[in-house]
């Protein structure tokens, strides 16, 4: 299904595929378009989704990111012709500067602060997968058909999926889909937390971006506060994230969305944030 939106802008690409973004409100939607290739990625779009990722964290009246697909696919994943070079120099399409939308925390690339939000579709492989688990939330399709393969090309999976398979679903869990690159369903996704809610084929997108306008409706600092503390837990343990408590808290507190929260709890009314 394609999105139905007309690209505002888009990031200037190759011509065998580009990334498209499109702002709605607070909300910026970032197309990946190249369907009459299964959305196969090359360099030229990664570097693309980089720079989306980049404009959405860099830009003040922008809160939350959705990332989706034209045509019936998500993606097939990288054009490994068009990786290979790259593969083989231990070279990345990304330059030093940008937000990765891998979000690795490699050294020299930034790390995204605002949610993603993704909607998935059809055939999702490899870096699709990583993408979604790279994410903050992720809607399928109840069509997805997802594929870890990379062991079938004779490489690895490089863009999170050995870390964050694991983290989400147990060890064992993990390496049934890294080591046999097996196909698997919507519902063994769900299963195994790697998406968080499966809607019927062709509502993804619409459903994405409910989500993305309810986290777009809180007050932006706290939603980035919490979202960077809950990975914080995640990466470097329990510990770490409560000695950010109170600090945190502290900060927050001082900023006037804090205060609007206490105006709008005590009025009865509907907060309206602003970030600062």
């Amino acid at each position: 299904m394609n999105s139905g939106f007309a690209p505002s802008d888009a990031v200037p690409q190759a011509i065998d595929g580009r990334i498209d973004c499109t702002v709605r409100g607070s909300l910026l939607l970032i197309g990946i378009n190249r369907p009459d290739k299964r959305n196969g990625f090359t360099p030229a779009m990664l570097e693309g989704l980089a720079q989306a990722y980049t404009r959405l964290d860099d830009d003040d009246s922008l809160r939350v990111g959705v990332l989706h697909a034209m045509g019936g696919h998500f993606t097939a994943g990288l054009d490994l012709p068009a990786f290979a070079p790259l593969m083989r120099a231990g070279a990345k399409a990304v330059p030093v500067g940008l937000v990765d939308p891998l979000d690795l925390g490699m050294e020299g690339y930034r790390r995204r602060t605002k949610p993603m939000v993704v909607a998935v579709k059809g055939i999702t492989f490899t870096l699709g997968i990583e993408l979604m688990l790279a994410a903050d939330l992720v809607v399928a399709a109840d069509d997805c058909r997802f594929s870890q393969l990379e062991v079938r090309r004779g490489i690895m999976a490089t863009g999170g999926a050995t870390v964050r398979m694991a983290e989400r679903a147990g060890l064992g869990n993990a390496l049934l889909h890294l080591l046999t690159g097996d196909e698997f369903t919507a519902a063994e996704a769900l299963r195994l937390n790697f998406v968080q809610t499966v809607v019927p084929a062709g509502q993804e997108l619409e459903e994405a971006i409910r989500l993305a306008n309810r986290i777009a409706e809180q007050a932006p600092r706290a939603v980035i506060a919490t979202r960077l503390n809950a990975i914080r837990a995640a990466e470097d343990g329990a510990a770490a994230a409560v000695r950010e408590f109170l600090t945190t808290q502290q900060s927050l507190a001082a900023s006037e969305d804090a205060a609007e929260g206490v105006s709008a709890f005590r009025d009865k009314r509907p907060p309206r944030f602003t970030g600062r």
